[in-house]
C-alpha cells in the first residue's frame, strides 16, 4: 500500500501559504477515481471521489499534493475589498467606486466611476446586484444576436453563479424548452470574451458536444478570435473572483 493511503489521522484541511484551507469531499456515483481541484477563489480544496473510496484516502491524497496545491493557491488573486475608493472590473475596464451619502442609493455609471449612496453596510451587495442586472441585459443581447446569426429561435437566458463554469446550455429534457445560463462574473471581462462564451453556448443549442461540427458553427457565428478569447479566460479568469464573495 502506498504511503499516503496509510495516513488515516490527517485532518480535513491543509496549510497552503500560511493559510488553513478546508478539504471538501463530494461523492459521485459515476466517479471512477479521485479528482482534486482548488476552488477558483482559493477558499477550499474540492475532491470528488467514487462511492467506494474511503474519506481518509481522499484527505491523504490531497496532502500528498500539497506542493502543487500551494502553487495553485499562490496564483489566486487576493480578495479585493469593495468599498469607497476601491476599483472593480466592468466590461474590461476599471471603475472606481464613488460612495457618498448625497448620491442615489441605486448605483449609477458615470465615466470611469460608479456613483452610489445609501448606508455603507450593504454597499458591496448593492454594487453586486447592479453588476448582475447589467450582466443579464448584456447576455440577453448577446444571445439574441448569435441565435439570429445562427438562424435559431431565441431561448431564455439566466444568470449562473457557478464556481468553475462560464456558461451552460440545457436541452430542456422532455419539455424540449432549451435555456442558456451565463456566469454573471463575465460582465467584468472584455466584451469580446463575454460574447465568445455566449456564442459558445448558442452553438451548443445545435451540437451538444465539442465535435468538428460544433466548432464550425461557433466559428461561423462568432466574429472575434475564439482562441484569443479562450486564452484571456485561461489567464485572467480567476481574477474575476477577486471581489464579491
Amino acid at each position: 500500500m502506498i504511503d499516503w493511503l496509510k495516513r488515516s489521522h490527517l485532518e480535513p484541511e491543509i496549510e497552503l501559504n500560511e493559510v488553513m484551507v478546508p478539504i471538501i469531499l463530494k461523492r459521485h456515483r459515476t466517479a471512477k477515481r479521485l479528482t482534486l481541484r482548488l476552488a477558483p477563489d482559493g477558499s477550499e480544496i474540492r475532491i470528488t471521489l467514487p462511492q467506494w473510496a474511503r474519506s481518509t484516502e481522499a484527505v491523504a491524497f490531497a496532502n500528498s499534493r500539497q506542493e502543487w496545491l500551494a502553487q495553485q493557491h499562490a496564483k489566486v488573486p487576493r480578495k479585493i475589498e469593495v468599498g469607497d475608493g476601491a476599483t472593480i472590473q466592468f466590461r474590461g475596464s476599471q471603475l472606481r467606486i464613488d460612495w457618498n451619502e448625497a448620491h442615489a442609493r441605486k448605483p449609477a455609471l458615470c465615466a470611469n466611476t460608479i456613483a452610489v449612496g445609501g448606508p455603507k453596510p450593504g454597499l458591496e451587495g448593492r454594487i453586486k446586484r447592479w453588476l448582475e442586472k447589467e450582466a443579464l441585459a448584456l447576455f440577453e443581447r448577446d444571445v439574441a444576436h448569435y441565435t439570429k446569426v445562427a438562424e435559431l429561435d431565441l431561448v431564455p437566458v439566466g444568470l449562473s453563479r457557478a464556481q468553475k463554469r462560464w456558461g451552460s446550455c440545457s436541452d430542456g429534457g422532455a419539455s424540449g424548452s432549451k435555456r442558456i445560463r451565463l456566469n454573471w462574473r463575465l460582465v467584468q471581462a472584455p466584451d469580446s470574451v463575454r460574447q465568445s462564451v455566449a456564442a459558445h453556448e448558442v452553438a451548443h443549442l445545435v451540437h451538444f458536444d465539442h465535435s468538428p461540427a460544433f466548432h464550425a458553427l461557433l466559428g461561423s457565428i462568432y466574429e472575434g478570435d475564439i482562441k484569443e478569447a479562450d486564452r484571456w479566460l485561461k489567464t485572467n479568469g480567476r481574477g474575476l473572483y477577486s471581489s464579491f464573495g
